[in-house]
């Protein structure tokens, strides 16, 4: 099988052209499990398949590193957009992309080697109501609102954009030393996200610019996460923290973020590039057990 390795501010997935390469639906979880896993396959946050779309172009067919089919991943779809410009599947800088279902529409700016460097996505409306996130509450929208993790209180903003954002605003002495790994498990699974969330931990800098950190659920702590980082913005706004625009810093690069509020439209613009590519025989990424 064919694959190509790309990363969105450091956040990283497997791609698999699938106008060219067919697997079957049901080995495909077990697949990317194998293929993700840093030291015996690939390496990466997960793996997404570029199929041909039925309500666009293009489909990004999108998985976590457990195998867990995702509906959405921002940095993502802006690689599966250079992907398809890059490999000469489109030649237009202005295209549509479907992720479950929903189409969003990119805009490619092309290096000056003639291959893509940077793209604008329109992520859509942010998804509020509590039930569409989804997460439990006693209220219609999430803004500030307590919640019990592991014995301590934080307080979360709730947002989905096309899949589930717990954000949580921290003090600036709290998000370096934050020990993510073990808090991130606990708001992944906690019983008022039905379908499990994204947590991202977030200090403000100022009215402009934010710093993150993101515990995705199905993965662990990555890189960037480019939903999150919208959510993030959208976050922001709400508690009146920041301007609708703001700079996003990751720990894999920056991303801007800007809600449209007139519109109801969040737009996220970041880099995307190709690290290398490959060929590889699921057969010899079979790990054995001792």
């Amino acid at each position: 099988m064919k694959f190509t390795k790309m990363h969105g501010c450091g956040n990283d997935y497997i791609y698999v052209n699938g106008f060219a390469e067919h697997i079957d639906a049901d080995r495909k979880p077990e697949l990317v499990r194998r293929l993700s896993d840093r030291h015996f396959g690939i390496g990466g946050d997960g793996v997404i398949f570029i199929n041909p779309g039925k309500s666009a172009a293009f489909e990004m067919e999108m998985y976590n590193a457990d195998g867990t089919r995702a509906q959405m991943c921002g940095n993502g779809i802006r690689c599966v957009a250079k992907y398809v410009y890059d490999y000469g599947l489109t030649d237009q800088t202005d295209i549509a992309i479907e992720s479950f279902g929903r189409v969003k529409y990119l805009e490619l700016t092309p290096g000056s080697d003639g291959k893509v460097s940077t793209v604008r996505v329109n992520m859509g409306e942010p998804v509020l109501r509590a039930a569409e996130i989804p997460v439990i509450s006693d209220n219609e929208q999430v803004v500030s609102e307590a919640i019990e993790v592991d014995g301590k209180v934080y307080e979360m903003t709730c947002v989905s954009m096309g899949n589930p954002h717990a954000v949580v605003f921290i003090d600036d002495a709290d998000i370096k030393d934050l020990d993510i790994e073990a808090v991130g498990p606990y708001f992944e699974n906690h019983a008022r996200f039905p379908e499990r969330t994204n947590t991202e931990f977030v200090r403000i800098i100022d009215r402009n610019n934010v710093q993150m950190r993101v515990w995705e659920r199905g993965t662990g702590e990555t890189l960037a996460c480019g939903t999150g980082c919208c959510a993030t913005a959208v976050a922001c706004v709400l508690n009146g923290l920041t301007d609708t625009k703001v700079n996003v810093s990751v720990p894999g690069g920056e991303i801007l973020c800007e809600w449209d509020r007139q519109d109801n439209v969040v737009y996220m613009t970041g880099p995307a590039a190709t690290v290398f590519e490959g060929e590889i025989d699921e057969k010899m990424i079979v790990r054995e057990e001792i």
